[in-house]
């Protein structure tokens, strides 16, 4: 037992700096991988920004529905800047190192804005509700210190979970080994590198996507049940498809979001940490981001009105 640990000890090493060895591409895939990842986070922060600025300019867009698209927006642009810009970087410069303290940061932010964003689709789909099953009293249940209070939650409500579950991975020991086989510092391929037994962390790993991830998601079902009820019980076709355009842009998104997180959760693990993983995490952290503009400006008419207003004026 004493050789064991003799020799454990000596395969730990104190670890500065890992290698994020990001996607296994040739030097032109790599060029081509870079133009499209720089085109697909100008359009996420163009997009995202333009939405909270005509949110913001717009006085008849003061509601409750889009002060919380306008913080959406602006999760989606902090949430892609954790990551993209990084990667970018080491594909122009072909430097796949970050420091220690570097990969336990950029973990800490994804994992609190991908929590925060799961709160404030459920927050979401809380309003729809309450605008489509209580209409009368829509006004008074959404107020602006309810919204400030419900948004003010979302933005710190994963935060200390986070960073205890970061803080966690990053006091393992680690091996010899500091390749990261992936393109950011994602809890999975890192538990793959420490020298010790690391299934409390898979817990708690699974334990966080259940109490941020399915919970809000249950709320949304509970929310969207109670939403198609009340559509179904109007009397004219007109009334029932113009109430229901107005959380068709929340429902592609929450499909997107959680749809590619699923699949990004759920997939069986392996020895190592498969190609498909990285590409369903890049799905996952760039594509809702980007479509979110999208989704919302063309399904939304007040977007649409208020956009050609200040593009005219």
């Amino acid at each position: 037992l004493d050789t064991y640990e003799a020799m454990m000890n000596l395969n730990r090493t104190v670890v500065t700096e890992f290698l994020l060895l990001g996607f296994s591409t040739s030097p032109e895939r790599e060029v081509l991988l870079f133009v499209a990842l720089l085109a697909i986070y100008l359009v996420t922060v163009v997009g995202n920004l333009l939405i909270i600025l005509v949110t913001l300019v717009n006085p008849t867009l003061h509601t409750s529905m889009y002060f919380f698209l306008s913080n959406l927006s602006a999760l989606e642009v902090g949430y892609t800047s954790v990551t993209i810009p990084r990667m970018l970087v080491s594909l122009i410069s072909g430097d796949k190192r970050i420091s220690f303290a570097g990969c336990a940061m950029q973990m800490c932010f994804f994992l609190c804005f991908g929590s925060t964003e799961s709160s404030f689709l459920a927050i979401m789909a809380y309003d729809r509700y309450v605008a489509i099953c209580n209409p009368l009293c829509y006004p008074m249940i959404m107020n602006k210190k309810v919204c400030v209070l419900l948004a003010a939650t979302s933005w710190t409500i994963g935060i200390p979970a986070q960073i205890v579950q970061t803080g966690l991975v990053f006091t393992l020991p680690f091996c010899s080994s500091k390749e990261i086989n992936h393109f950011f510092c994602d809890p999975a391929p890192l538990l793959l590198l420490a020298c010790v037994d690391t299934s409390m962390n898979e817990s708690l790993t699974y334990i966080m996507v259940i109490f941020f991830g399915m919970v809000p998601f249950a709320l949304i079902l509970l929310s969207y049940i109670r939403i198609i009820a009340t559509i179904l019980m109007m009397p004219s076709a007109e009334g029932k498809r113009k109430t229901f355009s107005t959380c068709s842009s929340h429902l592609i998104v929450v499909a997107l979001f959680y749809g590619s997180g699923i699949l990004l959760y759920l997939q069986p693990r392996s020895s190592e940490f498969p190609d498909s993983g990285k590409l369903l995490s890049l799905f996952y952290t760039v594509l809702p981001a980007m479509l979110n503009p999208f989704i919302y400006s063309l399904r939304n008419r007040d977007i649409q009105t208020a956009l050609k207003r200040n593009t005219w004026h």
